[in-house]
């Protein structure tokens, strides 16, 4: 079958997806090796029998719910690629909202920076690619995540640090700059049970006290362990905005201030000590 009639079936076959066309061809790009340009180079192109039954097998997983992520093992982050496991959430374009405001805020000299619950790493290793200057630490929890981290920074060069803990519990500090990506979805949202979400670990996405009560260990502790002026930023629900601006001026945060997203939700909160 020829690369142009098997997109076109895939994305068929995809239809009740909003992105069918773009899942049918990262999909493409997994069995063929080659990005998306080759394929509108060279439509005519035929798919041999193996490449076909792969695409097939794909196509059929992603058409029953599983996340595109997982299927090719990669997700893009801040223009980078980063691998991507069922022990890590996926990351989303929403949280580069977060690296944004850490590189505008913290200025371009050496500082101390942790992101805690890193997952695939995607935040701490930018920051680190984006400021070389600056000492990252990866934490997380979870020593599966922690492993994916590990492989993603060696894999994109970026010369951090990484420590197994819960949160900070297991650094003293101090920090110039604390970020995180932490669980904050409601235990009883609906939504965990539809989309990619039901394939991705509940421990990253789901905190009790209607989703904000890690938001809330996080602030505790980053008030003892950063630096004079130092900054905590943390990526939350769209509508939790105002929660976690009230959660951080009532521990002793300054110029607290909320961050939208490229769709004008509330995504990231931050202030300084």
């Amino acid at each position: 079958m020829r690369i142009d009639e098997a997109l076109r079936g895939a994305r068929d076959t995809l239809a009740a997806s909003p992105s069918a066309r773009l899942d049918a061809e990262l999909l493409l790009t997994r069995v063929l090796g080659q990005d998306r340009r080759y394929f509108y180079t060279w439509p005519e192109k035929t798919l041999t029998a193996d490449q076909q039954r792969l695409f097939d097998l794909l196509v059929t997983r992603r058409a029953a719910g599983e996340p595109v992520a997982h299927l090719t093992g990669e997700r893009e982050f801040y223009g980078r690629r980063f691998v991507v496991t069922p022990a890590t959430l996926i990351p989303r374009p929403d949280t580069e909202t977060l690296v944004e405001a850490a590189l505008e805020a913290v200025p371009d000299t050496p500082r101390r920076v942790v992101d805690l619950g890193t997952g695939t790493g995607a935040v701490g290793v930018t920051l680190a690619l984006e400021r070389p200057a600056w000492r990252v630490i990866l934490t997380d929890a979870s020593a599966a995540a922690l492993a994916v981290a590990r492989d993603n920074a060696e894999a994109l060069g970026a010369a951090v640090s990484l420590v197994r803990g819960d949160w900070l519990g297991a650094l003293t500090g101090p920090f110039d700059l604390i970020v995180s990506n932490p669980p904050y979805v409601d235990p009883d949202d609906h939504h965990l049970e539809q989309g990619d979400v039901r394939f991705e670990p509940r421990s990253a996405l789901a905190a009790h006290d209607r989703g904000l009560a890690d938001l809330r260990v996080i602030a505790v502790q980053a008030r003892e362990r950063l630096a004079a002026g130092g900054w905590l930023m943390l990526e939350h629900g769209h509508d939790q905005g105002g929660a976690v601006r009230r959660l951080l001026a009532g521990h002793g945060f300054h110029d607290v201030t909320t961050r939208q997203d490229l769709g004008g939700n509330d995504r990231v909160t931050l202030g300084h000590v």
